[in-house]
């Protein structure tokens, strides 16, 4: 793991800022505690580069310009000054005197620490000196090879996993946080969990996608020492923490980085390509040397300093392409005449390539929701250079199939079975996202067809189809115990409904298919290889039911049905890999999580009779909207095959 120590401006952390080259600029920009010349006291630098004048502004000096104002380096749009014996906390902005000599206050864009909401100003503030205790998780972190382990996210919205009370500001702390909401995702059976931004941001609404400190976690929660005990006890449980992280748009609200200087400063200068109008933000200047140093130097001090295992970059289709959610004329072609955002591309392929470098384990997911190839694939031969990307087509496809009435389902069968035909193109991320359960489209448990009963028992399926499918996993909170209604962002979510004997079940079984899942091998070790999946019959549309195998590299088999109807199938045959007795391992319908009860509780002997290709069939009774996994018996299992 990286370290620092703050260290005074030099010629060449200047020089290697406005290259678009100096990868930790959070090192010497901003406000750090220092001695200079025997006297202790902060030492803060920032850029404005067409500004007539900054100066450092708060309670200190009555927020008076003429006290403490910054020198502009040479040959540089940089500020800097030093002000003796300041107090950690200290509350301070930039007052920035524009080209045609405006006033205007600003926070600290590489500002650690902020005010509460509603104010705006930064606070002075030493991130060194917490005293970590991960040092085993992160040894055992650099053996690890992602691809090929299991990996189960569990999505979080911090403000509204759970409150204290209904109060509009009723949080919970980072330490509360890691007290309950740690032990809770581990017990549960997730590998990882993923926060919305925790970065500092002005409205509660905007989930933290629209942020105006990129450096600051947020102060909603407590301190940012606090939020390194929540990623501590984390990784000392064995869980990482991946963090939602947005370099393409950033918050328009004055106190932030929105026309920095008076002029474009960290945004196009170009008002069209300036605005994201399905955000209603700014657009970052990813062509801007500054800009990416400011981006990258972000990305790594998340990593660097606060020990974070990855970041999910959030509206990567946005950044790809200069006609996203514009209209013919909208926008300007790039120099060869296509809709492809040049400057975009070189700077997410630098930003992997940087990452990669410092941080060979880190993970890099893209949200991106188009075809653009090679997401996943190396800069080298052209591809974006992430490792991972959310499969969106998935989600997709899946969400309407479950939202329709098992009677139609065999209609829109090619919903479920598509997806398996480019499984493979990409390092999948099977998301279940926040982004479906909000704004009126429903819970996951809502958006199930039928009776109470065939919801939960539809929602069972379905996810023990993801667990099945290629790809890892992602899950938002709440579909682990039913939530009902669509996701509050200023709310609990309803854990009073684990009161209730169908919710109660439900969670249960989610805590089992999770467990499940991490047992065997064969259900993520080849997740991103043609060899650890094989059709047996993708073909049964009437019945609406698919089966396929999963395989793990030693050799071990997995096979995986799903019904999607409410109908029990009887003395149902499928082709299976050799002969032998075969046994069911796990299955949706147990009544001990609200099922029927429809099991194959006996052994299940492969005759030679011939069925979907196979020289081996068993026959089986397939229950109602149910997922089940079965597997050639052996006489000693290991705990994890």
């Amino acid at each position: 793991m990286k370290t620092w120590t703050s260290s005074p401006l030099s010629d060449f952390d200047r020089y290697l800022f406005h290259q678009g080259t100096h990868y930790r600029a959070f090192q010497f920009m901003g406000a750090h505690f220092t001695e200079e010349d025997g006297t202790h006291g902060v030492r803060f630098t920032v850029w404005a580069p067409k500004a007539q004048r900054v100066s450092v502004v708060g309670d200190f000096n009555h927020w008076d310009g003429r006290t403490n104002t910054m020198e502009r380096l040479p040959d540089s749009g940089l500020w800097s000054t030093f002000i003796p014996d300041m107090k950690e906390g200290t509350v301070y902005k930039y007052e920035i005197i524009t080209p045609v000599g405006h006033r205007q206050l600003k926070a600290d864009p590489f500002g650690f620490y902020a005010e509460v909401k509603p104010n705006t100003a930064s606070r002075v503030y030493d991130l060194q000196g917490y005293a970590w205790q991960d040092e085993r998780y992160l040894e055992e972190r650099k053996l690890r090879n992602s691809y090929e382990e299991p990996m189960n996210i569990y999505e979080v919205h911090f403000g509204s996993w759970r409150r204290t009370s209904t109060d509009e500001d009723a949080y919970y702390s980072y330490r509360q946080m890691a007290d309950e909401l740690v032990p809770y995702a581990k017990d549960m059976g997730y590998t990882h969990i993923e926060l919305m931004p925790i970065n500092e941001h002005p409205f509660d609404g905007s989930w933290g996608y629209q942020g105006t400190g990129y450096f600051a976690a947020t102060s909603r929660y407590g301190e940012p020492k606090d939020f390194m005990y929540f990623v501590d006890q984390a990784h000392q449980q064995g869980l990482g923490i991946i963090l939602d992280w947005v370099p393409g748009h950033f918050c328009k609200d004055d106190p932030g980085l929105r026309m920095f200087d008076g002029t474009p400063c960290f945004e196009y200068a170009d008002p069209n390509r300036r605005a994201n109008r399905g955000w209603g933000t700014s657009n970052f200047d990813l062509g801007k040397t500054e800009v990416q140093s400011y981006l990258i130097s972000n990305a790594l001090f998340w990593l660097d300093m606060y020990h974070i295992d990855g970041l999910r970059v959030d509206a990567v289709a946005s950044m790809l392409y200069l006609d996203y959610e514009r209209e013919p004329g909208e926008y300007n072609p790039n120099a060869y005449g296509g809709r492809e955002n040049l400057e975009s591309i070189a700077f997410l392929r630098k930003l992997n390539e940087v990452m990669f470098e410092e941080h060979p384990q880190v993970l890099m997911m893209a949200e991106e929701s188009t075809s653009w190839p090679l997401v996943t694939k190396p800069t080298h031969i052209g591809g974006l250079g992430f490792n991972y990307k959310w499969n969106m087509g998935w989600m997709n496809d899946m969400l309407k199939y479950v939202e329709l009435d098992p009677i139609h389902r065999k209609h829109y069968h090619n919903l479920v079975t598509f997806s398996f035909m480019y499984a493979f193109s990409e390092n999948f991320v099977l998301p279940l996202s926040h982004d479906e359960v909000v704004h009126g489209k429903k819970s996951l448990l809502n958006k199930m067809p039928g009776d109470y009963w065939q919801k939960f028992a539809g929602l069972r399926a379905f996810l023990g189809y993801m667990v099945a499918h290629p790809g890892k996993k992602l899950l938002f909170m709440g579909g682990e115990f039913g939530q009902f209604i669509d996701w509050k962002y200023d709310d609990s979510l309803d854990w009073h409904l684990l009161e209730y004997t169908s919710h109660k079940a439900l969670h249960e079984y989610v805590k089992a298919l999770n467990h499940f899942y991490l047992r065997y091998k064969a259900l993520w070790q080849q997740d991103h290889q043609a060899e650890g999946f094989q059709w047996i019959d993708p073909n049964d549309n009437e019945q609406s039911v698919v089966c396929f195998e999963r395989r793990s590299k030693n050799g071990h088999r997995m096979v995986c049905l799903v019904n999607f109807t409410p109908i029990v199938r009887h003395d149902y045959r499928i082709g299976v890999p050799e002969a032998g007795d075969y046994e069911e391992l796990f299955n949706s319908d147990d009544l001990q999580w609200g099922g029927s009860g429809v099991l194959n509780a006996e052994t299940m002997p492969a005759v030679r009779q011939e069925c979907h290709g196979r020289k081996y069939s068993v026959t089986l009774t397939v229950p109602p909207l149910a997922a089940i996994f079965l597997r050639k018996k052996i006489e000693k299992a290991e705990a994890t095959q």
